[in-house]
Parts: structure tokens; C-alpha cells; sequence
């Protein structure tokens, strides 16, 4: 599935709540579903610089895409780097390069989070794309 067509999936299921105390408890209920990060890759090296919240990122790289886990300490940000995740792990480097992330503003996340949480979101998508860089010549 290509990263349009999961930005569209994601759109389509926040469409169905008008309430945003509906679409926090869908941002909780995906953190909440997110598998847990193995304890080895909670590690200084995958924190995430930027984030107020604790927020690991590991990833792999496999027949020429990239996988990505993840983890935080916090409900609402894990379900938010689960939603990035959803859209840009299983993806070749330079699909994750090449992808306007538009989602965030088309389910008005960006009007709807703090600065702190803004600015943390930021982070790890600029952390996604800085890994699909480094593995974009391989």
C-alpha cells in the first residue's frame, strides 16, 4: 500500500468523528495498539531529540524497506508516532523521502495539539526521514 493511500485510510477513519474527544480516544486506542518495543531498543540512541515526552524509534533495514518500532511514555505520543509508523514503515527510503505527510493537517491534528506536542510530532517525522536518508543509497 503505497503512503497516499494509507494517509487516505487514516483520513477516512477520523472523518467519522465530529468530537475531538473522539479522535484523542482513537489516537489513545492506537498507542494503546501499538506492539511493545523490545527493552534492548529503548536506548539513549533512539530517544528522540525534541520530544517532551520519552519516545524511542528503532529501525530496520530490510529488502529495501524500512521497518520501523516504537515506543513512549506517554499514551497520546505513542499513539501519535503510531499513526507516523503506520504510514511510512514498510516503505523504500525514498518513498518515506519523497512523501508529503499531509495527513496531520487533513484530520486537523495540527490545530489541535499543543506546541509541546507539535513540535514533538515534528521530531519524529524529521527522525523517520533522517533514517530513510541514511539508508537511501543502500
Amino acid at each position: 500500500m503505497t503512503t497516499e493511500q494509507i494517509q487516505q485510510d487514516i483520513i477516512e477513519e477520523f472523518s467519522a468523528f465530529d468530537d475531538w474527544m473522539d479522535k484523542y480516544q482513537m489516537i489513545i486506542d492506537l498507542g494503546n495498539e501499538l506492539p511493545p518495543l523490545d527493552p534492548a531498543y529503548k536506548t539513549e540512541d533512539n530517544l528522540i531529540d525534541g520530544c517532551q515526552s520519552r519516545v524511542w524509534l528503532h529501525a530496520e533495514f530490510k529488502d529495501g524497506l524500512l521497518h520501523f518500532e516504537a515506543d513512549s511514555d506517554a499514551i497520546i505520543t505513542k499513539g501519535l508516532i503510531g499513526l507516523l509508523i503506520r504510514v511510512l514503515s514498510e516503505q523504500t527510503p525514498k518513498d518515506i523521502l519523497d512523501c508529503d505527510v499531509h495527513f496531520i493537517d487533513e484530520i486537523g491534528l495540527t490545530q489541535h495539539l499543543s506546541p509541546t506536542r507539535s513540535n514533538g510530532l515534528l521530531s519524529m517525522l524529521k527522525q523517520i526521514k533522517t533514517y530513510a536518508l541514511a539508508y537511501s543509497g543502500k
